[in-house]
Parts: C-alpha cells; sequence; structure tokens
C-alpha cells in the first residue's frame, strides 16, 4: 500500500501496542477501557503495523494480541456516529477498517491471533484471517450485528473461508455467542488452551514458525492465497510451476543439504545476520 520507508518508532502509537523482536512483530490493542473497539486510529495503526511487517523482510511472523479483558468488541460504534478529531497518535493514515483484512490475507506471512479475551463482530476479521488462532478455553465469540439491525457484511468474507456454511450463516443469522470448544469444532479457531497455558502455547507456535524457512513461507502463502481463487484446472498448472520454482529456491537447496548432511539448516537471512 506505499513504497515509503516506515519506521513504527517514528510516530506516536496511541490505540496499540508495536514492539519489534527476534523476527516477530507484536500487535498489541490496547484501549481496554473501550473493550479494545476498534476506532479509525486504531485501525489506522494496525493497518500501518502490518505494511511495516510486510515491508521488512526480518519479520518473519507477526502476533495480534490485546490487553484487557476483551479481546475485540469490533467496530467502535460511537466512532461511526461521531468522528473523534482529537488524538495523540501521529501515525500517517494509509487506510481504513475494511484494508485491515486485505492486508492480513495478502501479507504471506504467519498471523498469529493470541485470542485471551471474548471476540465480538467485526474483531472476527482479525480472527477469520489470520493464519492461526489460538484461544483461552473461557472465552465466547459473536457476531452480534443483527441484533443491532446490522448485517456483518465485511465479516463474511474471512468467516466462510474458515466456518461451514450451514454453521456460519446459523453464527450470523441468529447473533447468539458459541464457546472456544464450538469455535475449534468449527475451523473458527485452531484451537483453545486453558487461560494459563495460553501465553507458552502461542510463544511455542510462533517459536516454531520463526524458524521455518522465510522466503518459501512467502511463497507458499503466496501461492495458497492465488489458488484459493482458482477453479482447480486453473490451480494444478499454476501449482506446478510453483513446485518448480520452489525446488530451485536457496531455501530448498539448504534444506535438502541440511538433511542430508544430518543439521540445522541455515536460511539465507540466518547467514546475513551471522
Amino acid at each position: 500500500m506505499t513504497d515509503q520507508i516506515m519506521s513504527p518508532d517514528a510516530y506516536v502509537f496511541e490505540t496499540t501496542l508495536i514492539e519489534d523482536s527476534g523476527h516477530v512483530l507484536s500487535i498489541t490493542l490496547n484501549r481496554p477501557d473501550k473493550k479494545n473497539a476498534i476506532n479509525d486510529v486504531m485501525s489506522n495503526e494496525i493497518i500501518y503495523a502490518l505494511n511495516y511487517a510486510k515491508q521488512s523482510d526480518h519479520i518473519r511472523v507477526i502476533k495480534i494480541q490485546a490487553n484487557g479483558d476483551v479481546f475485540c468488541a469490533g467496530g467502535d460504534l460511537k466512532n461511526m456516529w461521531s468522528k473523534e478529531d482529537e488524538t495523540a497518535s501521529t501515525v500517517p493514515k494509509l487506510g481504513d477498517v475494511e484494508d485491515i483484512s486485505l492486508m492480513i490475507r495478502n501479507l504471506n506471512k504467519p498471523v498469529v491471533c493470541k485470542v485471551q479475551g471474548d471476540v465480538l463482530a467485526g474483531a472476527l476479521m482479525l480472527v477469520c484471517n489470520a493464519t492461526h488462532a489460538i484461544a483461552s478455553s473461557d472465552v465466547t465469540f459473536t457476531a452480534p450485528e443483527i441484533k443491532r439491525g446490522i448485517w456483518p457484511f465485511m465479516v463474511m468474507a474471512g468467516l466462510f473461508r474458515v466456518m461451514p456454511k450451514r454453521q456460519g450463516l446459523d453464527f450470523i443469522m441468529r447473533g447468539e455467542s458459541i464457546d472456544a470448544s464450538t469455535a475449534e469444532k468449527y475451523g473458527l479457531i485452531n484451537h483453545h488452551v486453558p487461560r494459563v497455558d495460553l501465553d507458552d502455547t502461542v510463544d511455542l507456535l510462533v517459536s516454531s514458525l520463526v524458524k521455518l524457512p522465510p522466503n518459501t513461507m512467502k511463497m507458499g502463502l503466496a501461492a495458497y492465497n492465488k489458488q484459493d481463487q482458482m477453479a482447480f484446472d486453473e490451480a494444478l498448472p499454476y501449482l506446478r510451476e510453483q513446485i518448480k520454482a520452489c525446488i530451485d529456491s536457496e531455501d530448498a537447496k539448504e534444506g535438502i543439504q541440511a538433511f542430508l548432511e544430518k543439521r540445522q539448516p541455515t536460511w539465507m537471512e540466518d547467514k546475513d545476520e551471522s
């Protein structure tokens, strides 16, 4: 979305906390007093952080988490009716809230949602479009828009790519919450764990993803997204070309050589940093 050189350190973030450490970019929703509802400022800060992650080769995994008792209550309804002009955020505007889903899906990097609290309404866009979502066993998921006279139009694009159609329709038609066990059963999350185990489970997942070949990961996720929009007969020839390119890549050469030599592979970016 932008060609400018980006750095979170150059701006004041008002509604999120951004941390770039150890190949991981952590985006923490930080409006706990507002149940982390997404207003214009928060959506813009998330979009900037995702753009930064896309632009930065050293970032291999994006972790989205939240402070407070609620993961995210969706869009800030008050903000929809009356725009809040006063803000301490200095982050330049790069897009609108609907761009968050597009950014997450087109990062071509692993995106892990750590769900420590309830997920409501538009917050489902974060969970549905991430590559991974791990939740505390005591949280719930709700699309309550129908009870407000609103239909969750933007949520549907990601929701029906992870949930079965009948279960997904029932979920948004009645606006009733589902528990973490049901969310896992329907494919909305990868799995749920006791709250006490959430941090360790997510950290283990993130650390395992960081160790994998970054360029192959980008190539594979890009191909996954592209073939997802293709007819089967079109997808196979495209994927045949992708596997040929992948086998010829530096990551594949190193991976195969390391296997033959019975050692751990050292990916290109790891060599550059040593």
